[in-house]
C-alpha cells in the first residue's frame, strides 16, 4: 500500500518547527517540483502520522489534560508497561517508541477478534481497517473501540479536543500493520 504526496505539498521547515521528519530538509528543485512520491503505507508511516495528529511530533510535549510525549500516552497507559517517571520518559525518546509498539501490540490482543469480525465493512460509510481500529484504539481505548464496533457505530466517543473514533477509523484506515504481532503481555 502507498501513498502518493506532491512534492509541492511537502514541508521543507525544520522537524522542530513542523513535526515532520520523513521530509526534514529536503529541497526539490523546480525540475521536479510537480513529481509525485508514492512513500510505503507501513507501520512507520502510521507510527508516524498518529504522532503528527497527537502532538506533532514532539517528544517532551504534555497536553493541557496532562498526556505525555509524541503519541500522547496516559499515566494509567505508561503504568502498565511500568513507566512511572514522566520526565524520563519525555526525555527518553527510544522509551516513547518503545511503549508505542508495545501498546499496539496489546491493543492488536485485545481486539484481534473485532478485527477479524469487523476488517473490511462500513460502518457509517466508513471502511473498517485494522489500522483504522489500532488508531482509535490509541485515541479511546480498546473498549471504547469495541463498544463502538459491536453497536455498528451508535456507541459514540469523542476525547476532550473533539477527536472520534469514526474520525480515527477514517484517518487512519489502510495502513499495513502486518508486523506488528497481536502480544497480550507485551513489554516495554
Amino acid at each position: 500500500m502507498l501513498l502518493c504526496i506532491n512534492a509541492t505539498s511537502i514541508d521543507n521547515r525544520n522537524s522542530s518547527e513542523s513535526g515532520v521528519h520523513v521530509f526534514n530538509n529536503l529541497n526539490f528543485p523546480k525540475s521536479i517540483s510537480n513529481t509525485i512520491f508514492y512513500l510505503e503505507r507501513d507501520f512507520v508511516a502510521f507510527k508516524e502520522a498518529l504522532a503528527f495528529k497527537e502532538s506533532q511530533g514532539k517528544y517532551e510535549i504534555v497536553n493541557t489534560l496532562g498526556y505525555l510525549g509524541k503519541y500522547q500516552f496516559g499515566k494509567t497507559t505508561l503504568a502498565r508497561f511500568d513507566i512511572y517517571d514522566t520526565q524520563h520518559f519525555l526525555k527518553t525518546p527510544i522509551l516513547q517508541e518503545k511503549a508505542f509498539v508495545a501498546l499496539c501490540k496489546v491493543n492488536k490482543w485485545i481486539l484481534r477478534k473485532d478485527i477479524l469480525r469487523s476488517e473490511g465493512k462500513k460502518i457509517n460509510g466508513i471502511l473498517i481497517t485494522e489500522s483504522g481500529i489500532l488508531a482509535a484504539a490509541h485515541l479511546s481505548g480498546a473498549g471504547n473501540v469495541k463498544k463502538f464496533l459491536r453497536s455498528n457505530g451508535s456507541q459514540h466517543f469523542s476525547d476532550a479536543y473533539g477527536s472520534s473514533i469514526a474520525s480515527y477509523l477514517k484517518k487512519f484506515a489502510n495502513y499495513d500493520l502486518s508486523n506488528i504481532v497481536a502480544e497480550r503481555l507485551a513489554k516495554v
